[in-house]
């Protein structure tokens, strides 16, 4: 993007590297089986800021607004690939336990990069279904049947 050009103002969310933020909990959860338990739920702690520090000037007070994108950011960044990471990472981290006669250290990276490897194959499918989820649930309640405008 041309700084230098008059076109619409850079979103700090979606159009810079803080975007990746959002991802911390996937990085912790692969790195789960090398660092320390702390240092996962730090990971949760920043993509649990990342997934709400967009959401005032964004939504600009409508109520609707809010809670559609912190139910959204809370599925879809946090709570569903945190989970999904943890269960790909202690699945390798077994079947490697059970299958090879690896050292410790070498299942345990092996773990760590699978569960990396993971994260750029379940972001569509997840930000896909939690639509579909919102879209059959939440967003039916919304007054007037409103739905929440996502920026693309």
């Amino acid at each position: 993007m041309d700084p230098s050009s008059d076109s619409a103002p850079v979103d700090i969310y979606r159009d810079t590297w803080v975007r990746f933020l959002g991802y911390a909990n996937e990085v912790g959860e692969a790195f789960r089986a090398l660092v320390p338990v702390s240092a996962v739920w730090a990971s949760y702690a920043v993509a649990t800021a990342y997934a709400h520090s967009g959401e005032s000037g964004k939504a600009v007070c409508v109520t609707v607004a809010v809670v559609d994108t912190f139910v959204w950011q809370a599925l879809a960044s946090v709570c569903i690939p945190g989970f999904t990471i943890n269960r790909v990472c202690a699945a390798c981290h077994f079947l490697l336990s059970r299958t090879t006669r690896w050292p410790l250290p070498v299942r345990k990276w092996t773990t760590t990069a699978i569960g990396l490897s993971t994260i750029p194959f379940i972001i569509t499918p997840i930000d896909r279904s939690v639509d579909l989820l919102l879209d059959s649930t939440l967003r039916k309640v919304y007054p007037g049947g409103e739905k929440h405008a996502k920026e693309e």
